[in-house]
């Protein structure tokens, strides 16, 4: 069966230094997620990502959220409702506590994660159906996220001054793992989409966990190539399928 949770995982950040000139809070971003069954790719799940300020008692925070749901037609097949949250600095999106709570037919899972930079440590508590709660502490490297932080922060590298071919890697925690996302610059492309025909910066996407994407030319994505770089079209392909991601709507825009 298809998890939201895997489409998700071809979205990969690729720098350590950069600072926020390109997210907001108040951005919504909604796409329609399409898998291949049986031949013909059937639009199954909306995406939905957006941010908002959080204020805490000592500073403020941008909490990043994203929801996957199925469309209702699908939901006596295989229903989906996911929810994926990060809370960050505003400038570096670096990421401080994360949520992830999953449910995807009889497969349940919630999962929290507080990040130490300076020590290196992420303490996660893992809640399962029937009350079962896990602690674990897990060591990360420098420049760790989680794949919700990891998504937006993609967005801040400067893809203008990058040459065609670059390829760059960054550590991401999932499931109390770390994987190592591979991305590299393929160009520009112009593309047609739901919000206009876009000039648009194209990414191919891979992972050092075999599991989670198929082959070196199966996976893309695309993000204008403007202050922005708003994703707007992806294409992946994982053990299960193969599939899109594709935007509806953009609104609330930094730029």
């Amino acid at each position: 069966m298809l998890r939201i949770s895997i489409l998700l995982i071809f979205l990969f950040s690729i720098s350590i230094n950069a600072q926020n000139n390109a997210v907001a809070a108040g951005e919504k971003l909604v796409y329609t997620a399409s898998y291949n069954m049986s031949g013909i790719l059937n639009d199954l799940a909306e995406v939905t990502m957006e941010t908002s300020a959080v204020k805490t008692s000592k500073t403020t925070l941008l909490k990043l959220k994203c929801t996957a749901t199925t469309y209702s037609k699908w939901d006596n097949f295989f229903k989906i409702r996911d929810l994926y949250e990060s809370y960050v600095s505003p400038k570096s999106l670096t990421p401080y506590l994360y949520n992830r709570d999953i449910n995807e037919g009889s497969y349940y899972k919630n999962m929290k994660y507080t990040f130490s930079h300076k020590t290196k440590t992420v303490k996660s508590v893992q809640k399962k159906k029937k009350n079962q709660v896990e602690n674990k502490t897990v060591n990360i490297g420098s420049g760790t996220k989680d794949i919700v932080s990891t998504m937006y922060y993609i967005r801040l590298y400067d893809f203008a001054n990058m040459s065609i071919g670059t390829s760059k890697t960054l550590p991401i925690i999932f499931d109390r793992e770390q994987i190592l996302g591979k991305i590299t610059y393929l160009g520009k492309e112009t593309i047609s989409t739901a919000i206009g025909k876009k000039e648009c910066y194209k990414l191919a996407i891979g992972s050092s966990e075999s599991n989670v994407l198929q082959g070196k030319n199966n996976n893309f994505l695309w993000l204008t190539a403007d202050e922005n770089k708003i994703p707007v079209y992806g294409k992946f392909k994982i053990p299960v399928g193969n599939g899109e991601l594709k935007i509806k709507s953009a609104t609330g825009l930094k730029n």
